[in-house]
């Protein structure tokens, strides 16, 4: 299929960008069209002039039926709970939607409104929702009208526990998460915390008691292993821009440490965004920087004791990188089309 029309609401933004590097180059993608409330008229160039894509699109208003007359699919990158008010319009018309937000990735209504705070605004749609993470569920992509894309600590987390748990080679009562992410992961909007002045030569906690990615790493998890799941997570914020390192903690079963790696390299032997690492070689960031890669690397801490390392790009294979592959998967593309895969 090729000559498909895209929107994306909410291009003003790091993962919005992103994606308009991405779609602009697809080879299947003819047009497209981008919107976001807070930038109407204003030309994408003028917005980002060092990203180099993007010439001759302008913001429209998401809310302007022409916007969305005649696309195949529209992205949305916005904030938490924004999505869910304006998404079900479209998706009512036949409209298609790969959402970035976690507006629609919990099944469970009530533990989304307790861990956003809010009425959720259209809980008849989150069960028709699939969880877009394409290493746990590409057979239901391509029927799907919904797709709920997974928020980059839960990719690179389930990624790099997936293959254990599925197995039973993973003690559920061990799991640790240790994680560090770029600032893009705060989003493009000013905050204190993410300013230079208090990011540069700095590296801090945040979210150690609990953290809204937790929920949704545990869901997934616990759907995986087919029994209840709880992680010690701890997010931290690294002084780089993009870029996020899940170092994971568990006790195995799998004899040594070199069964483990050969398990995960089976588990993902047809996924082509994810690599093992062979031996002792564990992943860096810089590594899959601007990628759609998530890298594994399976060592032994201690006797008995695994150490998994998985890095992605958190504007990659976390948020516009992977959302591509998902609208690939739904139109019954190539999984690796407009994503340079190398």
């Amino acid at each position: 299929m090729s000559g498909l029309k895209v929107g994306i609401v909410g291009a003003t933004g790091y993962a919005g960008s992103e994606l308009v590097h991405w779609l602009t180059a697809h080879p299947d993608v003819a047009d497209v069209r981008i919107a976001s409330r807070t930038a109407i008229g204003q030309s994408f160039a003028a917005a980002f002039p060092g990203l180099g894509v993007g010439a001759g699109l302008v913001f429209q208003d998401p809310e302007d039926p022409d916007f969305v007359r005649g696309l195949d699919a529209v992205f949305t990158a916005t904030p938490h709970a924004s999505s869910m008010h304006f998404v079900p319009a479209w998706l009512d018309a036949g409209l298609r939607v790969i959402d970035l937000s976690a507006d629609f990735r919990l099944r469970d209504v009530a533990l989304w409104e307790r861990t956003y705070g809010e009425p959720h605004a259209a809980p008849e749609w989150v069960a028709r929702a699939v969880y877009a993470l394409p290493e746990l569920c590409a057979a239901e992509l391509p029927g799907a009208q919904l797709a709920a894309c997974p928020g980059c600590y839960p990719t690179a987390v389930v990624l790099g526990l997936m293959p254990a748990l599925r197995a039973g080679l993973a003690d559920r009562s061990t799991l640790v998460a240790d994680c560090k992410s770029g600032t893009s992961g705060m989003g493009r909007a000013p905050k204190v915390g993410g300013l230079l002045a208090e990011c540069a030569e700095n590296f801090s906690v945040y979210g150690a008691t609990f953290h809204r990615h937790r929920p949704e790493i545990e869901a997934v998890l616990g759907g995986v292993a087919a029994a209840p799941v709880e992680l010690v997570f701890t997010p931290q914020l690294l002084p780089i821009h993009r870029g996020l390192l899940a170092t994971l903690h568990f006790a195995h079963s799998a004899g040594s440490v070199d069964a483990l790696r050969a398990h995960y390299a089976e588990a993902y032997a047809n996924d082509p965004f994810v690599r093992v690492e062979t031996g002792e070689a564990l992943p860096q960031v810089r590594w899959v920087r601007r990628t759609n890669l998530c890298r594994i690397g399976v060592v032994e801490a201690a006797p008995g004791r695994a150490l998994v390392v998985s890095a992605i790009d958190n504007l990659g294979k976390g948020a516009a990188g992977q959302a591509v592959e998902v609208f690939n998967l739904m139109f019954g593309l190539g999984r690796g089309a407009g994503l340079g895969l190398r």
